[in-house]
C-alpha cells in the first residue's frame, strides 16, 4: 500500500516539476534589444511611436512599445488602435513620452525568439498632432541580421537602430 502511495506521489511531484520547468524554458525563450529611434528635424508636437509585432498574415500581434503616454491621443494611431482597441491589453509598463523633431530615444524591447526567422515583422508607426500618420514608418522582417542592421524612416523616423541586448 505504501509502495502505491509513494509512486502517486512521485508521479504528481514529476508532474508538477515538469509543469515547472517547461513554464520556466517557454518564459526564457526570448530577448531583449536596445532599439534607437532617431526622428528627423521637424517642428511641432511630440510624435507617438508605436513598436508592433506583426505577424506573417501581416496582422498585428503584440505591442512592444509605445512613445506617448497620453492614451487620449492613441486614436490618432489608426492602424494599430484598430487593434489595440479591441484587447485593450495594459501596457503601461511599455510605454513612455514622445520624443520630438531630432530627437532620438532609447528604448529595451523583448521579442520572442521563435519569431525570428519566421516571418513576423516589426512595425514603427507614427503620428503628431496636426501632422502626418505613417502606418509604416519603418516596416521590416524580424530575421536574425535585421535586428542588427539600421533601418531607414519614412515620415517622423529618419532611422532605427536595434542592437541585441
Amino acid at each position: 500500500m505504501q509502495h502505491k502511495i509513494f509512486k502517486k506521489t512521485f508521479l504528481g511531484f514529476t508532474a508538477i516539476l515538469i509543469a515547472l520547468m517547461a513554464m520556466a524554458f517557454s518564459n526564457a525563450t526570448s530577448s531583449t534589444y536596445k532599439c534607437m529611434v532617431q526622428m528627423i528635424n521637424y517642428t511641432g508636437e511630440g510624435a507617438y511611436v508605436v513598436i508592433s509585432l506583426i505577424n506573417p498574415q501581416g496582422e498585428y500581434e503584440k505591442t512592444l512599445y509605445v512613445q506617448g503616454d497620453d492614451d487620449e491621443w492613441y486614436h490618432d494611431i489608426s492602424e494599430w488602435w484598430h487593434f489595440f482597441s479591441k484587447k485593450h491589453p495594459n501596457i503601461d509598463a511599455i510605454t513612455g513620452a514622445t520624443v520630438g523633431g531630432g530627437e532620438r530615444a532609447i528604448h529595451v524591447i523583448e521579442i520572442d525568439d521563435t519569431k525570428i526567422d519566421a516571418g513576423y515583422s516589426i512595425r514603427f508607426e507614427t503620428a503628431v498632432e496636426d501632422q502626418e500618420y505613417y502606418v509604416n514608418d519603418v516596416e521590416f522582417l524580424l530575421t536574425a541580421e535585421n535586428v542588427k542592421s539600421k533601418q531607414e524612416g519614412k515620415g517622423f523616423i529618419r532611422y532605427v537602430r536595434m542592437i541585441p541586448n
